[in-house]
């Protein structure tokens, strides 16, 4: 941990120059006492790093100080530099290694490149918290300690015990055979194995973890998005309810947001967009769909239809006026 600290200390003062103890603290997420004694360690053990007293003072590396690391080019580089921009690292809490890596990616490129391939990761943006519509959904919080205890167990192969609050059941200990991790939509997902069943388990509902030393039993290779697809499908077959629906571009967040999955999506000759949505059961979807009013319209199933068109009769006698 400490040696990956001292790699991107070096890579801070050469990227950005000089530095003060304040500024590279809290780009490492240390305590400025951690950042002088990382600087003592550097000097100890050979590389030019110096401090300018003042003002305006600092730390800085020699000039035409370079380490030796592995080379890219420049759409090698882009690439990696677009990817790390987004949510990855942050759901699945590995946001400082991320930054750490970022920065050895930068310091890979030659000198030539390495200011245009910033510059070109600037210009684009991967999947921001915001779009032209309304504001995405807040990503869920796992707690670090929980995640990194799933995170090793997964990596490493061992098995799992997570406390785990099932919706609308008491916390309960279990046992698993973790197989991997699944992001979707800023929310991610453990599939594991229990007892012989396959198992998913919503990260924010696991309320404490703890790797154990024996292995997991587990098969030694698979096929992650396969797995997912499967086991999305299953969930979709219990008991819930497929929708077809007629909606306004404006309101699509929203109706997305209430829906527990989106199966199809596609531009309708009106403007608005056809969608294949699924939900609880019926009377989630009649609720979920009178939020839209008019904006939205659903086209299938005819009991649904039915539901909408009772409710909608019932306001309008409620409210109406024999005058």
């Amino acid at each position: 941990m400490r040696a990956d600290r001292l790699v991107s200390l070096v890579l801070l003062l050469r990227q950005r120059g000089r530095l003060t103890a304040e500024v590279l603290a809290r780009e490492l997420e240390v305590s400025t006492r951690t950042v002088l004694r990382d600087i003592e360690a550097l000097s100890a053990a050979g590389v030019p790093v110096y401090a300018e007293r003042g003002r305006h003072g600092g730390f800085a590396l020699l000039p035409g100080f370079r380490t030796e690391l592995t080379g890219l080019n420049h759409d090698e580089a882009v690439a990696l530099l677009t990817a790390g921009s987004g949510p990855g690292g942050r759901v699945l809490g590995l946001g400082p290694a991320l930054s750490s890596a970022m920065r050895k990616v930068v310091d890979a490129l030659p000198e030539s490149h390495r200011a245009t391939a910033s510059d070109a990761a600037q210009r684009f943006l991967v999947e921001p918290e915001t779009d032209l519509l309304s504001r995405r959904p807040a990503v869920e919080e796992v707690p670090d300690a929980t995640m990194s205890e799933v995170r090793r167990a997964v990596l490493a192969g061992h098995r799992l015990r997570i406390h785990y609050a099932a919706t609308g059941r008491p916390a309960q200990w279990r046992t698993v055979d973790p197989i991997g991790l699944v992001t979707v939509r800023d929310r991610v997902y453990l599939l594991a194995d229990r007892a012989g069943e396959d198992r998913t388990y919503r990260l924010s509902r696991v309320l404490a973890a703890e790797e154990l030393p024996e292995p997991a039993r587990r098969p030694t290779n698979v096929d992650l998005d396969r797995a997912w697809r499967d086991r999305c499908a299953q969930f979709l077959s219990d008991d819930h309810i497929s929708v077809q629906v007629h909606v306004e571009p404006a309101r699509r967040e929203e109706l997305l947001t209430s829906a527990v999955a989106v199966r199809a999506e596609e531009p309708g000759a009106d403007g608005r967009l056809r969608l294949e949505v699924t939900y609880q059961d019926l009377r989630h979807a009649v609720w979920a769909l009178w939020q839209l009013g008019p904006d939205a319209e659903a086209l299938t199933p005819p009991s649904l239809r039915a539901a909408l068109r009772d409710r909608a009769a019932a306001i309008v006698a409620r409210y109406h006026d024999p005058s």
